[in-house]
């Protein structure tokens, strides 16, 4: 008997060849799925995974959250949060210029963006529920993975430099409340009284987020996770900074008030070493910006150290997944600056906007306000 030739199956392989090709991109984290509820404006899509800059030396962020606009950003707003970045970005190039090693050169950064009243971090700290201020920071070596944090402190002028003396002057990584502010004080770091924080803004901050759970959207934003005073913020203000010396060392360290109108006690991502900050030689030093709480939960810089070392991907695109990708499934968004040891930076954020600047080995210093200057120079 005579066998008929099954011309459809040709056609019928060709459509399911096509769909097995397929399913890899709607399946993979960060592909399909960037653009779900959480995921705002998120860093362009022509520039997602990819370097913002190459040869950088030194990176700064002053936050996340809802973007500057040029329309509506007064050019004195504009010049100071330039004039912000650049002093921290200075400061650090002057440590690395004189031999200074990458861990000096972050704790002379956010020192700098810790002492401006326009971020989120040491002067200019925002207000906790009971109109205090509680301030935690990290710092972390990528060296031998060494770390120090501080969280909850009150009378601390910085920070970061209270982390620093934990790494080095003790076996613990984390101090917290007044065991932490008395270690610093004893060890001859300034101290300051609760009004030394206080700015006019971040109060009126605190008010406004009062009023806002007096309002009927009160309950839908706390259930949603947006915390006790769900008020959209333009820029966060929470600090950071990230550097790789001329040993090519890595190092990281981020600073911040928390939350306008947290709770009393509350501790985010900043001082949490693999949450907020992260530094290990030959794969990133990251600090982030953003919802603490699921950054924390995402164990978000420590996951893009992971993914470089053990999933083979660059700093780039990892810190993309993350950021992007993974966390605003969680609930949260915000942004991250994430360095290489040979000077590729990342910058992705899921929040509609973030703040931050570099130095380049040539010394060159760039600043970024704006979503339209985003774009990637890699």
């Amino acid at each position: 008997m005579r066998v008929r030739p099954r011309l459809w199956i040709v056609p019928v392989l060709t459509v399911l060849v096509a769909v097995a090709a397929a399913l890899p991109a709607f399946s993979r984290p960060g592909a399909g799925e960037d653009h779900r509820v959480g995921a705002v404006a998120p860093t362009k899509a022509a520039d997602a995974g990819r370097p913002v800059a190459r040869d950088v030396v030194l990176a700064v962020h002053g936050g996340a959250g809802t973007a500057l606009r040029r329309e509506t950003t007064d050019p004195r707003k504009e010049k100071a949060y330039r004039d912000g970045l650049a002093d921290a970005l200075k400061a650090g190039r002057r440590v690395l210029r004189d031999g200074g090693d990458s861990v000096a050169a972050v704790e002379a950064a956010v020192r700098v963006l810790e002492d401006n009243e326009l971020f989120n971090a040491g002067r200019g700290a925002v207000f906790t529920e009971d109109a205090g201020h509680e301030l935690d920071a990290s710092i972390m070596r990528g060296s031998d993975l060494a770390a120090g944090a501080v969280a909850g402190v009150r009378s601390v002028r910085n920070p970061v430099s209270a982390a620093r003396l934990v790494m080095e002057k003790t076996k613990h990584v984390m101090l917290a409340g007044e065991g932490a502010d008395d270690f610093a004080a004893r060890n001859g770091l300034p101290t300051v009284t609760q009004d030394y924080y206080w700015t006019q803004r971040r109060w009126d901050e605190l008010v406004k987020a009062k009023n806002f759970l007096k309002g009927p959207k009160a309950e839908k934003a706390t259930k949603g996770g947006k915390g006790t005073g769900a008020v959209r913020e333009e820029i966060t203000g929470t600090v950071g900074a990230v550097a790789v010396d001329r040993d090519r060392d890595l190092a990281a360290a981020t600073s911040t008030g928390g939350m306008t109108n947290k709770m009393a006690g509350r501790v985010g991502d900043s001082p949490v070493v693999g949450a907020g900050t992260y530094a290990k030689n030959g794969t990133v030093a990251a600090s982030a910006t953003g919802h603490g709480e699921v950054f924390i939960r995402g164990a978000a810089t420590a996951t893009i150290s992971h993914l470089i070392e053990f999933g083979g991907r660059d700093v780039a695109s990892a810190a993309y997944e993350v950021v992007v990708g993974r966390l605003p499934r969680l609930g949260g968004t915000g942004g991250v600056i994430a360095l290489g040891h040979e000077g590729t930076l990342a910058a992705p954020h899921s929040s509609e906007g973030m703040v931050y600047g570099y130095l380049t080995e040539d010394g060159d210093i760039v600043t970024r306000l704006f979503p339209d200057e985003s774009s990637s120079d890699g």
